[in-house]
């Protein structure tokens, strides 16, 4: 039997997709062990999931810190290893012509959190962090400071559509509105982008003309739980390895992406 894992996992809701990867732990499907769930909300029903099965848990409360900004506390100073021009320089989140004002208020109100969230957990052995429905984007100051190793990713997430199509917070949605015939669940590692890092697998449904929104979220779900699992169990036999692929544009462009492949 392979060395166990530890996984942590970060969540803002029910935590569907958490409960499937506890119960793959627990059953041998996957080679961890679920030690910690952190939430950004105190509310997240996935918390009492997480208890249930004596696994830690702590809450960063992302909008109060925002409103603590906003309110101009003392209590929201950036930790003082934040760099707002190199954040701005790595980050894939905001076009050129953003907000200034806004995209600050954003990163520095993010990196507060994110410093909470290291804090938290730096006290766990973790080796892979798992996103299980987490409603926020993680920014570089944060992943750049747990991926302590760029080619060896340790950040996954779980997406509601067939990547690169419809990134964003509602993936069935945009499917079911766009009119596709297939749509489908991606697993990913997480990069300084929007759902733009590299993917590890994706399993796809079809979709008939009866089908509503309600349908295609209980088919897409039922795939995720299976998905996901499967894709965490790869990387705890080891067998997920990042390589960039160079590519050239018929304008002559060179382009370059990160692929996995799995061994």
């Amino acid at each position: 039997m392979s060395k166990k894992i530890k996984i942590g996992a970060l969540i803002s809701g029910g935590g569907t997709n958490l409960q499937a990867i506890i119960d793959s732990c627990e059953s041998g499907k996957i080679d961890g062990e679920m030690i910690f769930v952190g939430s950004d909300n105190p509310e997240a029903r996935g918390l009492q999931r997480a208890k249930k099965h004596t696994i830690s848990t702590f809450v960063v409360d992302y909008k109060k810190v925002v409103q603590l900004y906003k309110n101009e506390s003392d209590e929201t100073q950036p930790p003082e290893d934040f760099n707002l021009d190199e954040i701005f320089s790595k980050q894939n989140l905001f076009t050129n012509d953003r907000d200034i004002k806004k995209t600050t208020q954003y990163f520095v109100t993010r990196a507060i959190a994110e410093a909470e969230l290291l804090d938290k957990i730096k006290t766990y052995p973790v080796d892979l962090l798992v996103l299980a429905g987490f409603m926020r984007n993680l920014t570089p100051y944060f992943i750049d400071r747990f991926n302590i190793n760029p080619n060896h990713p340790r950040i996954m997430n779980i997406h509601p559509a067939l990547l690169p199509a419809f990134p964003g917070v509602d993936g069935y949605g945009d499917t079911y509105k766009y009119g596709a015939k297939v749509g489908g669940c991606t697993v990913h590692f997480i990069d300084y982008g929007e759902d733009s890092g590299p993917i590890i697998g994706q399993k796809a449904f079809s979709i008939a003309p009866n089908d509503t929104i309600e349908t295609i979220k209980e088919k897409g779900l039922k795939l995720e739980w299976e998905l996901y699992p499967e894709c965490i169990q790869l990387y705890a036999q080891g067998c997920l390895e990042t390589m960039k692929m160079s590519y050239t544009l018929e304008s002559g462009q060179a382009y370059t992406r990160t692929i996995v492949k799995i061994n």
